[in-house]
């Protein structure tokens, strides 16, 4: 980087997201951009670590962002993935309920998907949830064939090739550890050196509120780290699942709950389970960091969440230390499956925003600042809406930064 250049734009971070959106300024604009990721590699975090599936857009509230960005970005990530060459395949899923109870919300789903323009859902039989999966349980199901399952890592590669094909830098281990204003620009300190900008994108992820913070922007919000933790089916089983099970959410708590998931690059996947990790990019049991501990130990949101989660946590707890209830938890689902089956797996670790009065927040959250953007909540289908989530931060940097 020459000696005293100032970019046009700083995007921080080197996801999915962050990728997306600098491909999206650079391919409307000719401009000086920087991408600034923390790690020796791209999508080293939530991007790198999560499940590959490309979602449909069946759980979310119509209307909501999440519904809209997942709709209009899963085809653009689709066409984008066949024209450059990237490994996927649109196999689709079955959502089940195991019990009467789950009939209601698995109809709640099928309205929402309906709602949100997946009109190609069907409601399927016990005997056709066993024709798309022959050794699922389910007594009611649905089949979603809009899902898919990618290799993420390779789509933010092609990202950031695209950034550098038009002129953009990608500097990788550039953390940022100050941040300053020299008249009208910007003056980020990071562990490759100084990088002056006019103009700034957040899209840490994991570290965005700090990012916000250290940029003089209050974030409203905390973000708190949750591991889930997988199994991989053993060779020898793996036909047991041909591509995706998943079960009817519990609307009580905020994750999907453990199902399978056959992976691009082969083999197939069980969970995850959801446990509070003790670090921000803690990926295993033994991850600690004082400093991570302390942030959301001193949190008053966070006892609040505690407090309402907390018997939900335990059971999450209870499985990530137990694989019998673990392979339990799974047998649900599939009831062939035995211990011996499954082994330990690799983990990701989920970004949640948490406001100050305990609600976890559920839908993008984006604040603006002068010449600035803070990505501060950017949960699935992120990965899936890349694309239009990129597109619609583009629309704000546009507006905020003046390129018109």
């Amino acid at each position: 980087m020459p000696e005293g250049k100032t970019h046009d734009v700083v995007v921080i971070g080197g996801g999915i997201v962050g990728c997306a959106t600098a491909m999206e300024l650079v391919g409307r604009h000719r401009l000086s951009l920087a991408i600034l990721e923390a790690e020796g590699r791209l999508a080293a975090h939530q991007t790198g670590n999560n499940s590959g599936v490309i979602h449909s857009g069946l759980y979310y509230k119509p209307g909501s962002l999440k519904a809209t960005n997942c709709t209009r970005g899963r085809e653009a990530l689709y066409r984008f993935c066949a024209e450059r060459g990237i490994a996927h395949d649109r196999c689709g899923k079955v959502v089940v309920a195991l019990s009467k109870e789950e009939i209601p919300r698995l109809d709640e789903l099928e309205r929402r998907g309906r709602a949100n323009g997946l009109d190609e859902i069907r409601r399927l039989t016990p005997e056709q949830i066993r024709e798309h999966e022959p050794h699922c349980a389910g007594i009611d199901g649905l089949w979603v064939p809009y899902t898919g399952i990618v290799d993420y890592t390779g789509v933010t590669e092609a990202y950031a090739g695209i950034v550098q094909e038009r002129g953009g830098e990608v500097l990788t281990g550039a953390r940022v550890r100050s941040f300053a204003r020299d008249g009208s620009s910007f003056v980020l300190e990071t562990t490759r050196g100084t990088v002056r900008c006019r103009n700034l994108i957040n899209c840490a992820g994991l570290q965005s509120d700090r990012v916000a913070k250290l940029c003089g922007v209050a974030p409203g919000l905390q973000i708190v780290p949750f591991r889930g933790e997988y199994y991989e089916i053993v060779p020898a089983k793996q036909h047991l699942v041909k591509n995706l099970i998943y079960p009817v959410p519990d609307p009580e708590f905020p994750f999907l709950g453990v199902h399978f998931t056959r992976m691009i690059k082969g083999g197939v996947e069980a969970g995850p389970n959801a446990v509070l990790a003790f670090k921000r990019e803690g990926y295993t049991k033994w991850s600690i960091s004082v400093r991570d501990l302390a942030t959301f130990g001193t949190y008053g949101g966070f006892w609040r969440m505690a407090g309402k989660y907390w018997r939900m946590s335990l059971g999450e707890f209870h499985r990530s230390f137990s694989k019998a209830a673990f392979v339990k938890a799974l047998q649900k689902l599939l009831p062939e499956l035995e211990s011996s089956d499954v082994h330990p797996a690799g983990a990701g670790v989920r970004a949640q925003a948490l406001e100050p009065t305990g609600k976890l927040v559920d839908d993008f959250r984006i604040v603006e600042a002068e010449r600035m953007v803070h990505v501060l909540n950017a949960p699935s289908p992120a990965a899936t809406a890349s694309i239009a989530i990129g597109q619609s931060i583009a629309d704000m940097a546009e507006k905020n930064f003046g390129l018109g």
